[in-house]
């Protein structure tokens, strides 16, 4: 049975997380935006006894505290570090969905030492993930970018609709966004999908996440909002990156560019009938594409 529990950091967070098995080998698996610890429920469930399997709930999400705000995706990779100091761990493997590719890259980044190997899942690119002014019909303006965390705030489509939703407690809604969005070949059980709604609505950041991933740039160039790092260079572990053709919410151009720029130490995936969900299209691939990856 996987079990929620928690931990207070040095910086003052208390960051929830789940646990499961006490095998050798450690993975830890870093959720995305709208989700917690809660949505990895399936793949933890499919690890061997061979691992132990960590899910972390990220600050502001799930049953974690947002004492303080975040800017960057890097204040996630932190938290992560701090995460695996409270807990002891040395070495370990590292998947992220979604926005938790972001804070994992950094991680790898920063603390390559604690690093055995990175699974990107659908993961935002190297120039982060752009967000469009709309004009009067709701459709993006593509040489109008958003900057700011007040300009977002106002974003009519893709921010004050969830936050209305999450304000209202708007489980429809939500289903409404991810099943026409994310959940677009499958989608989970009843009872897990009850879940992972109840995991949305204990989102309280969205705005700096939206933020920070407009932000995020670690390649050699501009992305129209900050200047690159260039510092998809320093990751040097080994990296698997699953990508759906299908994904609608992270273009398949996102995928192949995070694995061209990493180079020789990455290997892509390509999935046909893979949407921004892969674990939920077929577990049996994910887990099948992961395992082999990791052992």
């Amino acid at each position: 049975m996987i079990k929620l529990n928690s931990i207070e950091l040095p910086n003052g967070e208390t960051i929830g997380y789940r646990k499961l098995g006490e095998g050798e080998k450690v993975l830890i698996l870093v959720h995305g935006n709208m989700s917690s610890s809660q949505h990895w429920d399936t793949v933890m469930e499919s690890m061997p006894e061979t691992f132990t399997t960590y899910a972390i709930d990220m600050r502001g999400f799930g049953v974690s505290t947002y004492k303080t705000p975040v800017n960057s995706l890097r204040d996630f990779a932190e938290d992560l570090k701090l995460f695996a100091d409270a807990l002891g761990l040395k070495k370990f493997s590292l998947a992220g969905w979604s926005t938790g590719g972001g804070v994992i890259m950094y991680f790898a980044i920063d603390y390559p030492e604690y690093v055995d190997k990175l699974i990107l899942v659908e993961s935002v690119g190297i120039k982060g993930y752009p967000m469009f002014k709309k004009d009067e019909k709701g459709q993006p303006i593509l040489d109008q970018l958003l900057k700011t965390k007040e300009e977002i705030a106002k974003d009519p489509v893709q921010v004050i609709p969830i936050l209305n939703a999450y304000a209202n407690k708007d489980r429809a809604f939500l289903r409404l966004v991810w099943d026409s969005s994310i959940y677009t070949f499958n989608k989970p059980s009843e009872e897990r999908y009850e879940k992972y709604l109840d995991a949305m609505l204990q989102q309280r950041n969205l705005v700096d996440i939206d933020y920070s991933l407009v932000h995020f740039n670690i390649s050699d160039e501009h992305n129209g909002v900050v200047e690159g790092t260039g510092e998809v260079h320093k990751i040097t572990a080994p990296t698997l990156v699953i990508q759906g053709k299908d994904d609608l919410i992270v273009p398949m151009d996102m995928g192949v560019g995070i694995a061209e720029a990493i180079g020789e130490n990455a290997k892509l995936e390509l999935l046909d009938k893979g949407s921004h969900a892969p674990m939920t299209d077929d577990l049996d691939r994910f887990m099948n594409l992961i395992l082999s990856f990791l052992e």
